[in-house]
């Protein structure tokens, strides 16, 4: 019997897969990649009497392939937060999805767990921008205030290094960065001693700092939308600027698009933080588009399309306070 962890390379699937292993440790084949890199399921060579447990990406986007391990009599347990379609009824998928705004991947894990590794969920909810769902899980552990800031901008360091289209993009593999928490069950400790930090911190500050000097390249009643430069700071830096935009200004969607290879561009949408609904079903209005209610992403929209996702995008938020359109 062999066993596959499936996870996605950003702040939310690998302290996923890490609170999982710390309390459940399981000798397993590895796959994941960069945050947008979410077909993995189709790479574990799984066979009859395996197991395969995947975390933190979507099951509708790996349908095909997790059919396949399910007619190889191979076992598999799901743990996702973001849109599934039908869950496939199977005595060999074990599967925990929830498509709620306010939850992420990390705090199913914990409810999983009954909250045995509970520091490593919030610093998963603070990397997926669920701020107040990662206070309200602090809160049980009577932590100080400045260990839940240092939670959360460990949170956000892990979330930032997931962001790029190619693993060179990123300042370390995702691999590499999950094997880095190693044995680390105090999130507090890994964020002031570990050294592979720095290298992060420094970068997301750099790339923030050329960010944050944007102005908006459209400006609609309810919506804004950045177009960044050609540039892997550019792509490293667009998840976290969609989330400290969102967090400034939380009655407006934010989109915020880089060009890719492909004449087009890849597109980070994050709905209003005051009604977060609405992100993924615009974004699955496009061929590679998908996400779940309050964040989406397209991986690859192409330059006549711009339009149509603007046209879109001010349709379903018209202005701030209203209620996302169907």
């Amino acid at each position: 019997m062999a066993f596959f962890d499936v996870f996605n390379g950003d702040a939310d699937g690998i302290c996923s897969l890490h609170q999982l292993r710390l309390v459940t440790p399981r000798d397993a084949t590895l796959v994941t990649g960069v945050k947008r890199d979410i077909e993995l399921v189709g790479r574990a060579a799984a066979q009859a009497g395996d197991t395969v447990t995947v975390l933190d990406v979507s099951l509708d986007s790996n349908r095909k392939a997790l059919a396949a391990l399910l007619e190889r009599s191979v076992r598999v347990e799901y743990f996702d937060h973001h849109y599934a379609g039908a869950i496939p009824d199977d005595p060999l998928l074990s599967a925990a999805i929830d498509t709620s705004p306010s939850v992420c991947t990390g705090i199913l894990v914990d409810r999983y767990l009954g909250g045995a590794a509970r520091g490593w969920a919030v610093v998963a909810a603070f990397g997926d921008a669920l701020d107040v769902a990662a206070r309200g899980l602090a809160s049980s552990m009577a932590l100080a205030a400045r260990d839940v800031e240092a939670l959360q901008s460990l949170g956000e360091a892990l979330a930032y290094n997931a962001y790029g289209d190619v693993e060179s993009d990123l300042v370390v593999p995702p691999l590499e960065l999950y094997r880095a928490l190693g044995g680390w069950a105090d999130p507090l400790r890994f964020a002031r001693e570990a050294g592979v930090l720095t290298a992060i911190d420094a970068s997301r500050r750099d790339d923030l700092a050329r960010a944050t000097a944007l102005e908006p390249a459209r400006v609609l009643a309810g919506a804004r939308v950045f177009v960044l430069p050609d540039a892997a700071w550019s792509r490293r830096v667009r998840g976290i600027l969609a989330n400290r935009l969102a967090a400034e200004a939380p009655e407006l969607a934010h989109a915020v698009l880089t060009a890719d290879t492909m004449d087009g561009y890849v597109v980070s949408l994050r709905a209003p933080l005051t009604h977060p609904e609405g992100a993924d079903r615009l974004c699955r209005a496009f061929a590679t588009g998908g996400g779940r209610s309050g964040a989406g992403g397209i991986n690859h929209l192409a330059q006549g399309e711009l339009e149509r996702f603007i046209d879109r995008l001010g349709a379903t938020w018209p202005r701030p306070g209203d209620t996302a359109a169907a």
